[in-house]
């Protein structure tokens, strides 16, 4: 593995059986994201962008290749063994904000260290923090329904900041925000990134993706392209 190598993906392929047909989603993926790298995954609906990131994530296992993440060899791991992992190392923000209904701001961002066994008191001072961090700290006691949508995907941002994770894996983070919140939500993802954090970003949006350092498109399964955005080439990690 090169050096500081976070991810490394060598010849990973994903083969899903519908009914009687192969649907081939990734055909030979080669790819490595360093520590602290600011990269944005593009492509056309059915590219394989959604496959490769649910990869990445530790969601889905390949049909084929390999995929190290952190030192560990996650592509072949059991799935209570890739639960762990993904608790450990990467922290998700989805479009929908996926928050429970009937728990405060703060109950959301402190939840997913219940799995870690970590106790209430420094469940909540934890997550006191990270809402702080994010702008939210007169919000905590807010139920979902009861925040706008930027604060909802804030919630979310802080929630996935909860675990102390290596990456953050941010799919279409700004998908249902209008443009002002927009880029408030990346304003905030780029400190995230300068702070110290690896970020991949799932985005079919030009002016978004231009938010990271590095844009990966891809096409039929394959990575099409790989290079430093505008931004990377002005501001190199």
């Amino acid at each position: 593995m090169k050096e500081n190598a976070l991810i490394q993906v060598r010849g990973v392929a994903k083969i899903y059986q519908v009914g009687n047909q192969e649907v081939q989603a990734l055909r030979h993926i080669d790819l490595d994201i360093h520590k602290n790298e600011f990269v944005a995954l593009m492509g056309p609906s059915g590219s394989g962008k959604s496959t490769l990131m649910n990869v990445l994530g530790c969601l889905d296992t390949p049909t084929k290749g390999s995929y190290t993440l952190n030192g560990q060899d996650v592509g072949s791991m059991p799935d209570d063994d890739l639960a762990e992992v993904r608790n450990r190392e990467i922290g998700f923000i989805f479009q929908t904000f996926n928050l429970l209904p009937r728990y405060s701001a703060l109950e959301n961002v402190a939840l997913p260290q219940i799995y870690q066994g970590i106790g209430r008191a420094e469940r909540n001072a934890r997550a006191t923090e990270v809402l702080t961090q994010v702008g939210l700290s007169d919000r905590m006691s807010h139920k979902p329904n009861e925040l706008s949508g930027g604060q909802r995907q804030r919630v979310a941002v802080a929630r996935a900041l909860v675990n102390k994770p290596s990456i953050i894996l941010a799919d279409e983070p700004t998908g249902n925000l209008d443009t002002k919140t927009s880029y408030e939500i990346m304003a905030l993802l780029d400190h995230i990134h300068q702070s110290g954090n690896t970020i991949i970003l799932v985005t079919h949006e030009e002016d978004i993706a231009q938010h990271a350092h590095r844009v990966i498109r891809l096409r039929d399964g394959l990575v099409e392209s790989d290079e430093m955005s505008k931004r990377g080439l002005e501001n190199p990690v």
